[in-house]
């Protein structure tokens, strides 16, 4: 299948892309990477070469700005840095694909109405995935869409990792740990395979740290188990999200406090976690910036969760081989990484200091039980390559 693939991965107010040429004989060939931050206020859209390099930076106003229209402009972006006619397939990641969705899916109108009807299953995260299917369907009737699923990777977990301590009924329902961050978890399996395949077959956490957080328990590269459950408040402290709370404090802020649905959920996902606990930010190089005892607690309170949670997903996989930090926080904060890996030590940690500070690669010592590395995640050449596949299984790309 020659031509290109644009990889979309859309949030409440950005749009990651990656546009991919198809080489024959070689896979895909990265021609340009942005994204458009800011939506629904001041839209910021750039765009990079594989070097690097600035193609585009430019803010949308007015009508510019407006949904259907910034997606109009960044297709039209991409169809102009490739050959004529060449733009072959949209790639989306979708964050919910429910019990039915395990495979990356073209997308159809029947399809897309079925992904709608899990949107309940994920209702702040949901609509943001499937906004930018439906503006393509209508900007181009013809280009097939294909859906990855940041459920799907998760699909290899036994029931009892999967399972809630309530009533059947609620089960059959969909009412169980799904788990999410899939394809930022593929990519890293895909790399330990290729780099480090003598850890990848061992039992290994990935944390995805950034403004959402999780952690996945592999084995062999397969997930087992993982710390975001039904919805994507459940596990770590995030950047504005509560992570593992006693439910018994949402009955509290129900019944004693009064509040109303829609405000405790505003609560648990815009008002806690980082910028909850600090009071200052949400942003982790902000609160390791800051002085502040609260910009302090904030911190420890999140690494100690990360070894909390480390802890149990050891006992999922009956010990622990390696640890792999990834996302933001995991790529770019030094110090967080540093007292995370101070939380593992009686499990075999020993941190390299010199090596943490480079970012990249194995940043354990020589004498650590558990091998320790810093990999960059790429979820959006895994939905590229999904597409690839999904519309050509039987190419030899």
């Amino acid at each position: 299948m020659p031509g290109a693939i644009l990889a979309l991965n859309a949030g409440s107010s950005s749009i990651k892309f990656g546009l991919y040429e198809v080489r024959e004989g070689s896979g895909l060939g990265l021609k340009s990477k942005g994204g458009i931050e800011g939506i629904g206020g001041d839209p910021h859209f750039t765009a990079t070469d594989a070097a690097g390099l600035i193609l585009e930076d430019k803010h949308w106003r007015g009508k510019d700005a407006e949904y259907d229209a910034m997606l109009a402009a960044l297709l039209a972006w991409a169809e102009g840095h490739v050959q004529p006619d060449a733009l072959a397939a949209v790639g989306h990641r979708v964050v919910h694909g429910g019990c039915r969705f395990t495979d990356p899916v073209r997308l159809t109108a029947e399809i897309l109405r079925q992904l709608d009807a899990l949107t309940p299953l994920a209702l702040l995260h949901q609509p943001h995935s499937l906004a930018p299917i439906r503006a393509l369907m209508t900007l181009r009737p013809g280009l097939p869409q294909v859906a990855c699923f940041d459920t799907a990777f998760h699909r290899t977990m036994p029931a009892v990792a999967t399972r809630f301590a309530l009533p059947r009924e609620y089960e059959v329902e969909g009412v169980r740990r799904y788990g999410f961050h899939g394809l930022s978890y593929e990519y890293i399996a895909r790399t330990l395979r290729q780099t480090v395949p003598r850890l990848a077959a061992g039992r290994v956490v990935v944390a995805h740290l950034g403004n959402g957080a999780s952690l996945c328990a592999m084995r062999d590269g397969r997930s087992q188990d993982t710390t975001m459950g039904f919805t994507a408040l459940d596990g770590l402290v995030m950047g504005t999200r509560c992570g593992t709370l006693d439910a018994g404090v949402v009955l509290y802020m129900l019944q004693q406090k009064g509040l109303p649905a829609n405000e405790v959920e505003h609560v648990l996902y815009e008002r806690s976690g980082l910028l909850g606990v600090s009071g200052i930010s949400s942003d982790m190089r902000t609160l390791l910036a800051n002085s502040d005892p609260r910009a302090r607690a904030a911190v420890e309170l999140f690494a100690f969760r990360v070894g909390q949670e480390t802890a149990a997903m050891a006992a999922s996989l009956g010990g622990l081989d390696g640890f792999v930090f990834t996302g933001g926080i995991g790529e770019h904060a030094v110090d967080a990484r540093a007292m995370v890996c101070e939380r593992l030590h009686w499990l075999g940690v020993a941190l390299d200091a010199v090596a943490n500070t480079g970012g990249v690669g194995r940043i354990s010592g020589p004498g650590s039980r558990v091998e320790v590395h810093v990999i960059p995640t790429d979820e959006e050449v895994t939905i590229a390559q999904h597409t690839l596949d999904t519309l050509c299984e039987n190419c030899s790309f």
